[in-house]
């Protein structure tokens, strides 16, 4: 049995009322929740091109130096990224993920940096509790 059409048209309409109306009685969290992920995918760009930027490394001739100049940016990136979850999810278990990224991530870029005996790169506060952004809830 085929349906046609003109059949299905009583039931999309309906669809689109119910879902007008819904949009009408939570306006403002579709309006906060566009907004909220309009800035995570900005905050998570600006990381990715400056992460991409960082690891343009011209090779030293010293591979472990060639490495390490290429991995912390890309852990510092994933710092980055890290931190906008916890600025902008709200799912408590990613929040928590994103949380133990930022210190694993710290964690192993100071080891890098100690391995090869340089000096490490400038300290940064570990965000451990970032309030989300108006319009989030975690």
């Amino acid at each position: 049995m085929r349906m046609k059409l003109y059949q299905l048209i009583p039931s999309l309409l309906a669809l689109f009322f119910i879902a007008d109306a819904e949009a009408q009685y939570h306006p403002h969290q579709v309006v906060q929740s566009s907004a909220a992920e309009s800035a995570f995918i900005q905050d998570n760009q600006t990381a990715m091109d400056r992460m991409m930027t960082a690891m343009e490394v011209k090779p030293s001739g010293n591979i472990d130096d060639d490495f390490v100049a290429m991995m912390a940016p890309h852990h510092q990136g994933a710092i980055d990224m890290a931190i906008a979850e916890l600025r902008y999810g709200t799912n408590p278990q990613l929040r928590r993920i994103a949380q133990e990224i930022i210190v694993t991530q710290q964690q192993e870029i100071t080891a890098m940096y100690q391995a090869l005996n340089k000096p490490l790169p400038p300290a940064q506060a570990a965000p451990d509790q970032i309030a989300p952004v108006e319009g989030t809830t975690p």
